[in-house]
């Protein structure tokens, strides 16, 4: 994942879609390939095996329902489901998308190659019972790894997800309402670049994705819409070797401020992506030279409003080791917008502070290969998020508890 990656064959091995196993029999030359480009194959391929081990038991269970109630039986359960899902979005469409074409802008800091921002534009309208969205006006695409070259299947997903939680919760997950929508990805966009694109760092586009489906599908339906978040998916990574000089790779990903929403407050220090959660500091002291002297909210990140914006956080990494540090953020130009009145929540920065040193140095949210020694502490600060309504109306006492706990001024 090199953070200046200006093709695809600059970000490491390329494994075409081949079987891992055939009938039960595991490729071993596919394995031994994969494992073999690896400074920690034992890692992979146990954390491969476990999602085989997953794959497996999925399939046991569908196989155990088809032998309860039959094959049949089965299937049409699940056309029956789909089918469902596929008529209560018809109705969210009718009610929250309008056919005259509605359209928000968001951007990307940078591409980790000097270049940006990068402007990225969602129009949603109405034809009939098909909801458009059209990414049309999106940059063309980066000379970095930002691209994301989003499947059309995918990007229905996101789509249909936000939609479901934020307009009827109940509906059930499926794809039975993907034939309702129309994508349009431009070619050589930021969404859709030409080959031999960068890929790696893609998670700050995928990200501002979800800003952007958030500030269009909240203009027809603004008090059940929320406000921008953090951004990005944090990486800080540090590798090297270890006293006995073997190699080692911690790669943790953080989090910050999921934004303010019209049934409360964002979340502090919060995923984006459902069961993920932080590293145990236990486990990352235990297991890589890192000491984590502090892990706490950012004071004022998080955006005023009726409902505060979730704040970023602060993590202060200790290093060991000499070894070498790798970020990967976002949100550290453009601020996390606010909604219905709310504020824009803060943005992110990054420093070092040298063994012996008294005064930080300011690091790009962006960095490959930031050498460290035994002593250099890393503090790593995440953007927070927007708030949701008229700052003025929050009520005193909520204030007064944020004060309380350190989370505003």
């Amino acid at each position: 994942m090199p953070a200046d990656a200006r093709s695809i064959w600059e970000e490491g091995l390329r494994v075409p879609p081949v079987r891992i196993y055939d009938k039960g029999v595991l490729n071993e030359g596919v394995l031994a390939i994969m494992l073999n480009n690896s400074r920690t194959p034992d890692t992979n391929r146990s954390d491969l095996m476990a999602l085989i081990a997953g794959c497996r038991c999925a399939a046991n269970r569908v196989q155990e329902i088809c032998d309860r109630f039959s094959r049949d039986t089965y299937i049409t359960a699940c056309d029956q489901l789909l089918a469902r899902t596929r008529a209560a979005m018809k109705i969210l469409i009718q009610k929250y998308i309008p056919e005259e074409p509605v359209s928000f802008t968001d951007y990307v800091d940078d591409d980790g190659c000097g270049n940006g921002p990068f402007r990225m534009t969602l129009s949603i309208y109405r034809r009939g019972d098909i909801a458009v969205f059209d990414w049309t006006g999106t940059d063309d695409q980066a000379e970095g790894p930002i691209n994301f070259f989003i499947h059309e299947g995918l990007c229905k997903l996101f789509f249909g997800i936000y939609m479901i939680m934020a307009f009827d919760p109940e509906i059930l997950f499926n794809e039975g309402f993907y034939d309702l929508f129309e994508i349009v990805l431009p070619e050589g966009s930021l969404l859709n670049p030409k080959f031999p694109a960068a890929l790696g760092n893609r998670l700050n586009t995928h990200t501002r994705f979800f800003d952007c489906q958030a500030g269009a599908l909240g203009q027809r339906a603004p008090h059940l819409s929320m406000a921008a978040g953090y951004g990005t998916s944090p990486h800080f990574i540090f590798s090297g070797d270890d006293a006995e000089g073997n190699p080692f790779q911690l790669m943790e990903l953080l989090f910050g401020g999921v934004p303010g929403r019209p049934r409360g407050d964002g979340f502090d220090g919060h995923a984006w992506w459902p069961l993920f959660s932080a590293t145990p500091i236990e486990y990352i002291e235990n297991y890589y030279p890192v000491v984590v002297e502090s892990f706490r909210p950012v004071r004022d990140t998080g955006g005023p409003g009726l409902h505060r914006g979730g704040c970023g956080i602060e993590k202060i990494y200790q290093v060991l080791a000499k070894g070498n540090v790798s970020i990967h953020d976002d949100r550290e130009v453009v601020p996390p917008w606010g909604i219905n009145g709310g504020s824009h929540g803060g943005t992110s920065n990054k420093w070092i502070l040298r063994k012996g040193e008294t005064e930080p140095e300011r690091v790009p949210s962006k960095i490959d290969n930031l050498e460290v020694a035994p002593g250099d502490r890393i503090i790593f600060r995440t953007a927070g998020s927007g708030g949701w309504g008229d700052p003025l109306e929050r009520p005193p006492a909520e204030v007064a508890r944020d004060v309380r706990r350190d989370l505003v001024s």
